[in-house]
């Protein structure tokens, strides 16, 4: 860690230069309506216990600076503006130059400030307030420049039993007010850890590299506390996953949740951003609702018995709770035209199946919208040129994917939307969506595997480098659904019990399809047979490229036996 020592940065003044074309800031493609009634949600400030936080989108540029092998590129650095009286920045924001101005740093006040005036406060209260200006600052980085294009940054001290929740930046040597900032109680923050890199030096002057991170609280989740404060973290390389940084994120510590939003306002959340999701127009395999897939003959098999027993259309006759242990799983019937029936799917029947959920601490809302396929059709291999087409590799019975929208619970607004796509997935930010109505959004669903894109085109699955992998294949058709209107709510745990009822078959948690195990070496071979010599490999080394989903498939199981149904998605 660098602790308190300085770095200096000597490079050429082109590198570093005053901001001459900052990003525009971003806006949703129409207004935000006029949401139900409620208590906390989308009121701008939110209480956190002993602390009241406001989400500052106005910023005042510092400094930029081009980024390493990118011409255009630049990180840029800024100090929120537009304080309210009696709140206190926490530290600056930075983001690169290629995207809107789209981001944001919480503001805080003590929400026992107003009593302490009044002297209506306990002295350990008045005493150890919630916020406290550092004693002063450490330079930990500066471009060790004299002429206008300097930029210093720094570390703020925090007084004992506090910590610091962001850095500051300067354009000039002299070290920073102590009113500049603020610093919290050590009790009412968490720690927080680095993610997404958006800076690194590459200058061989450099002793030791200076990189600029985002940060996210380390635990995250439907009951993580962490509350995500939109500064960054900056400094020498972290040499090891143990080393702590010094900046922390703040807590709720409000287990009310007094920001959610309540069933009428989820519901106006989904009216007003529910995706529309779109199916390739060579897509066999489509969704059907849960119901339907029960109706048309499917059974459930356990571990040991030859035959299936047909399952309630409600889903009243699967086992409830316990694990995914292998001992009970969904399969199709076995009559051929009803399997080949089952397989096609039902749109006229095909909803999506909501979870509603705190993020970051109450903060944010997390609206997971799940879709259900009954088959998962077999996958296209692509070995450079060639797209190779499977008869059996990559299909499943049941198949389960989701795309999550994270709102803003200071005002409503949708802030991303994460993208599932098979093992994986991504946060993309709501200024790279694809809008089709006012401010409802598009999602992809892939030719056969339903994995979640936010734009058309072809997306490879596998080693990118060597362009060997699993195609990916989305593109508008006649074939969509309207998830602002064909969504069924199935749970909001932090309304409290009884208030959203949970279907029966979401208690299941064993796996709607049999394990399939494929012959990966016969199926390798059929493959290497259809290559161009010169570009064959072994059977081991070719397989290695390949996603691990290919050798064979378990058969998927349902929302809430995934990690993500009570966690977080991929930061």
């Amino acid at each position: 860690m660098f602790g308190c020592e300085c770095f200096y940065w000597n490079q050429v003044a082109d590198d570093f230069e005053l901001i001459s074309h900052e990003p525009k800031p971003f806006s949703l493609p129409a207004p935000l309506p006029q949401w139900p009634q409620g208590k906390g949600f989308a009121t701008k400030r939110i209480n956190l216990g002993e602390i009241e936080v406001i989400q500052i989108t106005e910023f005042e540029s510092i400094w930029s600076c081009k980024l390493p092998h990118a011409k255009k590129k630049r990180i840029i650095f800024y100090r929120p503006v537009d304080i309210p009286d009696g709140f206190y920045s926490l530290g600056h924001y930075c983001q690169s130059s290629d995207q809107p101005l789209n981001g944001y740093v919480l503001v805080a006040r003590d929400s026992n400030a107003h009593d302490n005036e009044v002297g209506q406060i306990c002295n350990s209260k008045a005493d150890f307030p919630a916020l406290r200006k550092p004693c002063n600052y450490s330079l930990i980085w500066s471009t060790n420049s004299n002429d206008d294009d300097s930029a210093y940054f720094w570390l703020p001290n925090p007084p004992s039993g506090y910590k610091a929740m962001g850095i500051v930046v300067t354009d000039d040597s002299e070290e920073p007010d102590v009113d500049e900032v603020r610093c919290v109680r050590e009790d009412l923050t968490e720690k927080c850890e680095t993610c997404n890199l958006m800076f690194s030096s590459d200058s061989k002057t450099v002793k030791n590299q200076f990189q600029v991170w985002n940060t996210t609280p380390c635990k995250r989740g439907m009951f993580a506390q962490g509350v995500n404060v939109g500064t960054f973290y900056c400094g020498s390389y972290l040499n090891s996953e143990d080393d702590l940084i010094e900046v922390r994120c703040l807590k709720n510590c409000d287990s009310t949740l007094n920001a959610m939003p309540n069933l009428d306002q989820i519901h106006a959340l989904i009216k007003n951003y529910g995706p529309t999701v779109y199916f390739h127009p060579d897509e066999k395999y489509l969704p059907s609702s849960v119901q339907w897939y029960f109706k048309n003959g499917t059974l459930l098999y356990r571990d040991g018995e030859q035959k299936g027993e047909p399952i309630d259309y409600r889903g009243s006759n699967l086992p409830a709770g316990g694990k995914n242990d292998g001992e009970f799983w969904i399969d199709l019937p076995r009559d051929n035209d009803a399997i080949d029936s089952i397989k096609r799917g039902d749109m006229d029947s095909a909803e999506l199946y909501v979870n509603v959920k705190p993020a970051f601490g109450g903060t944010f809302t997390d609206i997971a919208m799940w879709i259900f396929c009954p088959f998962n059709g077999p996958a296209t291999l692509k070995v450079g040129l060639m797209s190779i087409p499977m008869t059996r590799i990559g299909q499943h019975v049941g198949d389960w994917e989701h795309y999550t929208l994270r709102v803003s619970n200071f005002n409503g607004q949708l802030w991303q939307i994460f993208f599932s796509e098979h093992s994986g997935g991504r946060w993309v930010d709501v200024s790279e969506l694809e809008f089709i109505k006012d401010n409802k959004t598009v999602v992809y669903s892939s030719k056969h595997g339903h994995a979640s894109f936010p734009h058309p085109g072809t997306f490879l699955q596998g080693s990118t480098k060597f362009g060997v992998g699993v195609r990916n294949d989305v593109a508008r058709s006649k074939y969509y659904i309207d998830s602002s209107t064909k969504y069924q709510l199935v749970a909001a745990e932090y309304l409290g019990e009884g208030v959203v009822k949970e279907p029966c078959w979401l208690q299941y948690m064993r796996e709607w399809g049999p394990t399939v195990v494929y012959d990966s070496r016969s199926e390798a071979e059929k493959i290497i047979n259809l290559l161009p010599f010169f570009v064959r490999f072994s059977v081991e080394n070719i397989f290695d490229l390949f996603p691990t989903e290919l050798y064979g498939e378990e058969g998927p199981t349902g929302p809430k036996e995934k990690d993500n149904w009570l966690g977080d998605e991929i930061c």
